[in-house]
């Protein structure tokens, strides 16, 4: 007797400007990271501040004119929907999502405010030394160490949502033998054919490329 051969469909699943997105962005992270811890590397810190800040803004915008899979009303859903995932996981089982599950989701929110509130947060901070952000002059002393406090304990909050992110990629490349890092390289899955409910649109790269334009124009008229 011959086993039934399973038949896959490739399925466009992230666009191309959202995984330059992904991984610029993770090597942004890790590189603030390391030139906040040493003095003589905080000019570049600032200049790092500005790139995180303009992926964020871009990723803001790209949720509403991006290919679908990245739409905020594609993966953004109500706590009913985040929580009966949960249960599901909890029954052993691994609900299909194309792009984000509603879990995954909120971890992208999450992510993108902590980033704007660091972002935003060290534009106004000071080191009480030499560095200064480009709009301390904009707000009263106590105000900026107010701010730069913010930006100071936010970054640990950040710290806990990527181990979290982390955490979670590796479950289900582990557990439940999913891999969600390929995909996020190629830009496609490999689907079962009864499992392929829809093929996401794909908007062009180009769009992606005048969207970041708009992010770096509207960051050098903040800075300037």
């Amino acid at each position: 007797m011959t086993e039934k051969t399973e038949i896959l469909q490739t399925v466009p699943v992230w666009d191309l400007p959202t995984r330059l997105f992904h991984w610029v962005l993770a090597g942004l992270m890790i590189a603030q990271w390391w030139t906040a811890e040493q003095s003589s590397t905080m000019d570049y810190h600032i200049w790092g501040g500005y790139a995180v800040l303009t992926l964020v803004l871009f990723r803001l915008i790209w949720g509403f004119v991006g290919s679908d899979t990245v739409r905020f009303s594609d993966f953004v859903r109500g706590p009913v929907a985040a929580l009966g995932y949960v249960k599901a996981l909890l029954r052993g089982e691994t609900p299909l999502y194309l792009g984000h599950n509603p879990m995954g989701g909120w971890s992208i929110v999450a992510m993108l405010i902590l980033l704007l509130v660091q972002a935003g947060t060290g534009l106004f901070a000071n080191d009480d030394i030499l560095i200064e952000g480009p709009l301390y002059a904009w707000v009263s002393k106590d105000t900026s160490d107010w701010l730069t406090a913010i930006h100071r304990f936010n970054f640990n909050l950040l710290l806990v949502v990527i181990a979290v992110h982390i955490t979670a990629v590796l479950f289900y490349l582990l557990v439940k033998r999913e891999n969600l890092i390929h995909p996020m390289l190629s830009g496609r899955k490999h689907l079962p054919l009864e499992q392929v409910d829809r093929v996401p649109h794909m908007v062009s790269p180009w769009l992606g490329l005048a969207v970041l334009a708009v992010a770096i124009l509207a960051v050098g008229l903040l800075i300037r």
